[in-house]
């Protein structure tokens, strides 16, 4: 008998891992699923390079030369003309709002200005909160709608036929194209959304495995009360973060701050308390910590992927926005840069908020329904 090596004893350990692996159920579905995941997301839904991206057009005039410019501006697959704008004020609310990403402006008397062989000119503002969503965009404006006028005087291409088109681009929010004005307020969302779920997540799987859930059972509280006593010390915790993460925006990054800073802190108030109900939540579905933190990630993973926050949300099919709509962090994202960018007004984020507030009410719901009173 072999005492320092033996195939035999080998093989019944591996026999032996192979059932426990077996038994953990959550532990083989990450195994399985968290790869499968980012093969898809990464396969179908990532696209730095959106197209059909909303716009509004605000043209007083309905001449030929219009329709060939808007014509020209859709082909190219980048615009997609969901909103015609009265003034400017409307297409304003609508830039602020997240509804377009372009406002394309275009004279009353641009078809006059053409045909007396003046300088015609239009206008196009790019929402630039995220420079690399609407760069493909921007780039491609001067030379399409230059031909398309062209074609529409009659002028072959590369003859001269007149002055020429000025096309005056205002990227709005973040004319230089700053990535970090996009990105940490960004990163505010993704750290709260980490620590947040993952402390809270072994709330209860750490009492169970400590041998302290008994006491916790025994105790005259109701699960509301349970939940409270939990989930309330992390939004200190979450508080500070915050802080923390605004400072270092405005000290070391120079990241604008135009908005409200209450309506800012409210928003955030909202989404830290759905984020810890939700780890809450998973915490009573986990039997360990371990699975606890399985089930964290297996979230935060794709709300990292299809929220907006990595690669740009409007370059995704519509299956990946939808599946991104019910996920907090997106819905985050978009006030706080709203907030902090575009200086936007509740009116203007309220459907956001309101998302926020639906999340908290139903994570605060199925962990008073998952909760159990008993250890079995």
């Amino acid at each position: 008998m072999n005492r320092f090596f033996s195939l035999g004893r080998l093989g019944a350990l591996l026999v032996k891992e192979f059932i426990q692996m077996r038994r953990d159920r959550v532990t083989f579905a990450m195994m399985l699923g968290v790869p499968l995941m980012q093969l898809l997301l990464f396969g179908y839904a990532i696209n730095t390079d959106p197209k059909s991206l909303p716009a509004a057009l605000v043209a007083t005039g309905n001449d030929h030369y219009t329709r060939a410019i808007v014509s020209a501006l859709q082909t190219t697959n980048y615009y997609r003309f969901d909103h015609v704008a009265d003034s400017a004020t409307e297409a304003e609310r609508l830039m602020a709002r997240g509804a377009v990403s372009f406002v394309v402006t275009i004279p009353s008397d641009f078809a006059r200005r053409v045909d007396r062989g003046e300088a015609p000119q239009i206008l196009i503002e790019a929402d630039a909160t995220d420079p690399s969503a609407s760069s493909g965009a921007v780039s491609t404006l001067s030379t399409l709608a230059a031909r398309a006028l062209d074609h529409e005087r009659g002028v072959a291409p590369g003859a001269r036929g007149g002055p020429a088109l000025d096309v005056v681009v205002h990227r709005r929010y973040n004319p230089e194209g700053i990535s970090q004005y996009n990105i940490v307020p960004g990163l505010l969302g993704v750290i709260l959304q980490m620590t947040m779920v993952m402390m809270t997540s072994i709330a209860l799987t750490r009492e169970i495995e400590r041998g302290t859930m008994e006491n916790l059972l025994a105790m005259p509280a109701s699960p509301a009360e349970i939940m409270l006593g939990k989930v309330l010390p992390y939004l200190v915790v979450g508080g500070v973060q915050v802080a923390v993460v605004l400072v270092t925006a405005k000290l070391l990054f120079s990241v604008p701050f135009v908005g409200s800073l209450p309506l800012l802190l409210g928003a955030i108030l909202i989404f830290v308390l759905a984020l810890v109900l939700l780890g809450y939540t998973i915490s009573t579905i986990a039997r360990t910590q371990m699975q606890a933190l399985q089930l964290a990630f297996f979230f935060f993973l794709p709300s990292i992927l299809v929220s907006g926050f990595m690669f740009p949300y409007r370059g995704m099919p519509g299956w990946a926005q939808l599946f991104g709509e019910i996920l907090p962090l997106t819905h985050f994202l978009r006030v706080v840069r709203a907030v902090m960018l575009k200086g936007a007004d509740l009116a203007a984020i309220g459907t956001e908020i309101a998302w926020l507030i639906g999340f908290v009410v139903f994570f605060s719901v199925l962990a008073l329904l998952r909760f159990r009173r008993t250890l079995d």
